[in-house]
């Protein structure tokens, strides 16, 4: 069921408000990404129809909302990016595979699961703070946790929790972190083969 009320509350920074229902009751949450028109800056008092959701912590959220005089846009798919899943596996694989053979050191594989574990965690944290409107982790924090050997699990959060995958700023930045660490690694492979020869 589709309800309409007023935007009584907006912070610009962390791209959230409070709406409040015309038929009276508690303000409702709502963060941009509920938004079809996500371009536009949202405005106190500006009149939005939403659909009521709930989080898993059985807390009211608004979603499917768009601004009065605005149609309902086709709905962004849900349905996580398999590639950068597989990609992440199969780089865990092969490091995995390198580790046995004797040409990765352990403790370097081991920094890489536990690294990405806790990115992992930090992403779904985030989102968990996303969804409640509290305090959110810093971008740059968690694109340190994948640059130093977190991206796996970074890349694999969010798809699986939907998360940070519709700002192409953020995403583009996580491909770069990519790239340095591996980038990192192969440099690091490469001179201890060297030192091994010589």
């Amino acid at each position: 069921m589709r309800t309409k009320g007023k935007l009584i509350k907006w912070n610009a920074d962390k791209a959230f408000g409070f709406i409040q229902p015309n038929v009276g009751g508690a303000h409702v949450f709502i963060h941009k990404t509920a938004l079809s028109n996500i371009k536009r800056i949202p405005q106190i008092n500006d009149i939005i129809t939403f659909s009521i959701s709930k989080d898993t912590a059985g807390k009211y959220f608004a979603s499917d909302a768009t601004f009065s005089g605005e149609k309902l846009g086709k709905k962004v798919s849900n349905k996580s990016s398999k590639f950068s899943i597989y990609v992440s596996l199969l780089f865990l694989t092969l490091i995995t595979v390198t580790n046995f053979i004797g040409q990765l050191p352990q403790n370097l594989l081991f920094g890489y699961v536990c690294l990405s574990l806790i990115t992992f965690l930090a992403y779904a944290f985030d989102k968990s703070k996303s969804q409640r409107g509290a305090w959110r982790i810093k971008e740059s924090t968690l694109h340190f946790f994948a640059v130093v050997g977190g991206w796996p699990g970074a890349a694999i959060a969010q798809q699986l929790l939907r998360h940070k995958t519709q700002k192409r700023e953020f995403r583009r930045m996580f491909w770069v972190t990519v790239v340095v660490n591996i980038a990192v690694l192969i440099w690091f492979s490469s001179w201890s083969m060297f030192a091994k020869l010589t």
